[in-house]
């Protein structure tokens, strides 16, 4: 909640220092306790960069709306890439696919969920399952939140009069603009697949800027308005469109996607495609503790190895992953409804094993791995409510 102080307080105060304090804040926490869901660590206690420490949910949709506020103030696309994975990572890893249950701490290398012991500074044994209020009831009453004011900063207007596209979701604005009732439907499946569609309807014709943020993980991005090219497209900024627009306008946005492979905690390989962060595809078996109205409290244990090396090439790192498309479910944060996961071939650890409930010390990597490799799959971190996300790497040509 304290990261958009500074800026906000800005506002007010005019202090160039206040209004970069909110920055800074979020630089330091990136470094010392960033997480690859887009996230810090925080059961309570800042609690570093070690993928099985925790993170609060309360955390999540705070540090969301924060992000929100600033994204106003600043007009920082980069800010808008790092709400854009928070909200399609953390947040629904949150969540049981039914979201009748969430958890007070989630993990990204989670895999074991139960009422037991973990490395929390305070939380207690029951901060990880699923459930009504596990440990404490401020995240069932503060979770409702995030979706709700994401979906409302999904479209900002500008200082000069015109709107802006800052994540990319299925959405419609009603709004005016220049004293004219302006109507946009934004047509696109993001962040499953790469293409966008913008109509602009305005009541009759006006002219006003629409800046489209070309998010930092893309390259050859192509836009066009009405079947014309745009020019000047950068990954990390805003595009701006100045013209009149006129009903019917409609502009056609393609994003390439491609696998990027980036260094995390220990040396560990973090897998991401667009806006979506990989992790392992382990079974699930969902026990419940107990009735809890029309909710349960839940565990969840593991029903297939989780201890899973990547093998990588060091020199073509896209090349040890294969994309495979699929038809999206009612609920794509599943691990039956997702429409995208990645192949992938992995080597066991067998000395990699639980401690404390959670997966024990990350090994550092290059590991070495005398085990032949088998084909395993990942998904989305949010469909995956068994986890590992940040993986040892094995580098073989």
């Amino acid at each position: 909640m304290a990261l958009k102080t500074g800026a906000v307080w800005s506002l007010i105060s005019g202090n160039p220092e206040d209004r970069e304090s909110s920055r800074r804040m979020i630089a330091a926490l990136d470094q010392f306790h960033g997480l690859p869901n887009g996230t810090f660590a925080a059961d309570e206690h800042l609690a570093g960069r070690d993928p099985s420490q925790g993170t609060e949910l309360c955390t999540i949709v705070e540090e969301m709306f924060s992000l929100e506020e600033l994204i106003q103030i600043y007009g920082d696309p980069n800010l808008a890439g790092k709400l854009e994975r928070i909200a399609f990572n953390a947040l629904p890893g949150a969540f049981s696919k039914d979201r009748w249950a969430h958890q007070y701490d989630e993990q990204p290398n989670q895999v074991l969920v139960s009422d037991a012991k973990r490395d929390w500074t305070t939380n207690n044994n029951q901060s990880n399952l699923f459930g009504l209020e596990p440990n404490f009831g401020c995240c069932t009453a503060n979770m409702h939140q995030g979706w709700p004011k994401f979906a409302a900063s999904l479209w900002m207007g500008t200082a000069d009069n015109g709107l802006a596209a800052i994540v990319y979701s299925p959405s419609e604005v009603r709004t005016v603009v220049n004293g004219t009732a302006v109507h946009i439907v934004e047509d696109t499946s993001s962040p499953f697949e790469e293409s966008v569609t913008i109509r602009v309807d305005p009541a009759s014709p006006v002219t006003f800027p629409l800046r489209l943020r070309i998010p930092g993980w893309t390259g050859g991005v192509s836009v066009r308005v009405n079947g014309a090219g745009q020019r000047n497209i950068e990954p990390g900024q805003f595009l701006t469109i100045s013209r009149e627009w006129r009903p019917g306008d409609t502009i056609l946005m393609r994003m390439p996607m491609p696998v990027m492979v980036s260094r995390g905690y220990r040396g560990s390989a973090v897998i991401s495609r667009g806006p979506l962060v990989f992790s392992l595809d382990i079974g699930e078996k969902w026990k419940k503790l107990a009735d809890k109205g029309r909710t349960a409290d839940w565990e969840v244990d593991p029903t297939t190895p989780w201890n899973y090396a990547l093998v990588i090439s060091p020199t073509d790192p896209q090349s040890s992953f294969s994309v495979l498309i699929g038809k999206m479910g009612n609920q794509p944060f599943s691990p039956e409804g997702t429409p995208i996961a990645l192949a992938a071939k992995g080597v066991e650890l067998r000395d990699w094993k639980l401690v404390d409930s959670s997966a024990g010390p990350l090994p550092e990597s290059p590991v070495k791995a005398s085990g032949s490799s088998r084909e395993v799959r990942l998904i989305p971190y949010g469909a995956a409510k068994l986890r590992i996300t940040e993986f040892p790497r094995i580098e073989r040509k």
